[in-house]
């Protein structure tokens, strides 16, 4: 045979670019899916900016800096001091929790570092508290060191995927187009149930979390003698994993929680006035607000609710923390792979935009541009 052997000689060094390049994102899966996780969470919030800041580097960085980086800290911490809690319940109760408690292992050991704000009030001083936060905190400078480069990196790819997404659908467009619109068809309505999964539902569920261990520590903290909240953080992170089921989830909960702090107050003879307070918190700031503000956030969505939620749960058990997010991304992808293009695959039919469905190829407005805009925007941007 004829071989072109410069071509070959091409097509080799692309499949080594190719494995190199897929090595890396292998290596730091976790980071990649977490920075595109940041940015569906943190691009409604940019493009809202942009009739008051029209320059796109500034826009994503004042949405990253005032929203990203104070709310994953806040996610951070208040997950830390839950696995606190965690930790003292297993070893209180002597609960075997299997493979999830290997899983759980090592960040239960990280979070010792966090100081739990109740126990920080609770030193004989300031100064000896923050001396114990550091001596823990010295045991795990490398890891700190490591995470601090992988949370950099993922400020990094959320920026650029902010300020550039335009310019990659640009790119995609015009290198992937199949003439039938089929490609681009595909990829809006993964990116717009990506959109729903990922700011929709797991930024509800870390809201509701954080604002249910807010609210609980708090109340615990005001409780009167002989009545208090059993570890107040980690309810608070399983009422936000509750949540991703709608309408009962926050309330399977908090209300079992109120049924017992009133077995508690009866037995006690007092504290009725307590738990009425916790009642009405749960039921007003934890529930009925979240559902209020946030909620409409997930309506509308084309994924059953059942494999969403299944995707939280066997995502981190196969893949680790990021399979929280990963195994999301995952179901969009497969889920709207079976459901719009694999028939046409099996009938052996030409696949064509109708067989999509007319509302995957209407986005919703403002989410849609021309790529002649997206390469005016850059055009401008460079300028």
């Amino acid at each position: 045979m004829d071989l072109d052997r410069g071509r070959l000689a091409w097509w080799a060094g692309a499949a080594v670019l190719t494995g190199v390049l897929a090595f890396t994102v292998y290596s730091f899966l976790g980071t990649f899916v977490l920075g595109v996780f940041v940015y569906y969470a943190t691009r409604p919030v940019y493009r809202r900016l942009e009739r008051w800041i029209p320059r796109p580097t500034i826009r994503a960085v004042v949405a990253l800096v005032t929203l990203a980086l104070p709310a994953m800290l806040v996610v951070a911490y208040t997950t830390a001091v839950g696995l606190q809690e965690l930790d003292r319940f297993v070893d209180a109760q002597n609960v075997d929790l299997g493979q999830v408690e290997a899983l759980l292992g090592p960040y239960l050991d990280v979070s010792t570092i966090v100081q739990d704000p109740q126990a920080f009030l609770n030193q004989p001083s300031v100064q000896e508290a923050l001396a114990s936060t550091a001596s823990n905190a010295l045991q795990y400078v490398g890891f700190l060191g490591t995470l601090f480069v992988h949370l950099f990196a993922v400020v990094i790819v959320a920026f650029y995927l902010l300020r550039d997404d335009h310019r990659l659908g640009g790119w995609f467009q015009r290198r992937f187009t199949d003439g039938s619109g089929v490609a681009e068809a595909y990829a809006r309505a993964v990116d717009r149930d990506l959109s729903t999964v990922f700011f929709g539902n797991i930024v509800f569920a870390f809201a509701t979390g954080v604002i249910a261990a807010v609210s609980y520590g708090t109340l615990d903290a005001l409780s009167p003698a002989g009545i208090a909240i059993p570890y107040p953080v980690l309810f608070g992170l399983i009422t936000g994993i509750a949540s991703l089921v709608p309408v009962v989830g926050i309330k399977l909960v908090w209300m079992p929680l109120a049924g017992w702090l009133a077995f508690v107050a009866f037995q006690s003879g007092t504290g009725y006035g307590f738990v009425a307070v916790f009642v009405a918190v749960a039921a007003v700031v934890v529930d009925f607000i979240p559902d209020l503000l946030l909620r409409p956030y997930v309506s509308g969505r084309d994924i059953h609710l059942g494999l969403v939620i299944l995707s939280y749960v066997f995502g981190p058990l196969l893949w680790g923390w990021y399979g929280l997010f990963l195994g999301p991304l995952a179901l969009v992808f497969v889920v709207h792979f079976a459901r719009l293009v694999l028939p046409e695959l099996l009938a052996g039919e030409e696949i064509s935009p109708e067989a999509l469905g007319g509302d995957v190829l209407t986005a919703d407005e403002g989410e849609q541009t021309h790529v002649s805009e997206f390469e005016s925007e850059g055009e401008a941007e460079e300028s």
